[in-house]
């Protein structure tokens, strides 16, 4: 079993209310392969939302802001840890995550500029399924994720 990102599966949950629908994670999805989720809306944003991005301190730290200057880093923690706590209930361990989201993005995310400049790095979501053992692609990386 998958855990993949809602929007992947076409459920209209990014923060501009659309979807990222792929074919092959919808398939998934409707096979009883995989269960579709979306940590943002786990953590009770609305959809749509004002667009977020990581913000990287000097000191190291990460928060995420939205466009207008608002820290929800809480929310997205919130988000991710209720989104690791259904990967634990299933026994997950592979997800297939929707790349340079500020709450699944693997590999790359944006800088937090809103200036659509990408930097190495991973989502809130994504981080915490790393530390507890589980695997995290992207829509990018399906040959990879060994469907």
């Amino acid at each position: 079993m998958y855990l993949v990102s809602s929007c992947l599966a076409g459920i209209n949950c990014r923060y501009d209310g659309n979807n990222n629908e792929n074919e092959v994670i919808l398939k998934l999805v409707k096979e009883g392969k995989a269960i579709a989720i979306c940590p943002e809306q786990l953590a009770g944003l609305p959809t749509p939302r004002v667009p977020c991005e990581i913000v990287v301190g000097k000191n190291g730290n990460k928060q995420i802001v939205n466009k207008d200057g608002e820290d929800l880093t809480e929310k997205f923690m919130t988000g991710a840890e209720k989104t690791l706590a259904v990967a634990k209930a299933i026994g997950i361990k592979k997800a297939i995550l929707k790349s340079k989201s500020p709450s699944c993005g693997c590999g790359f995310i944006y800088d937090g500029t809103f200036s659509g400049k990408l930097i190495k790095g991973n989502g809130f979501t994504t981080e915490l399924l790393i530390k507890n053992g589980v695997e995290v692609y992207t829509e990018n990386d399906l040959e990879t994720a060994a469907l």
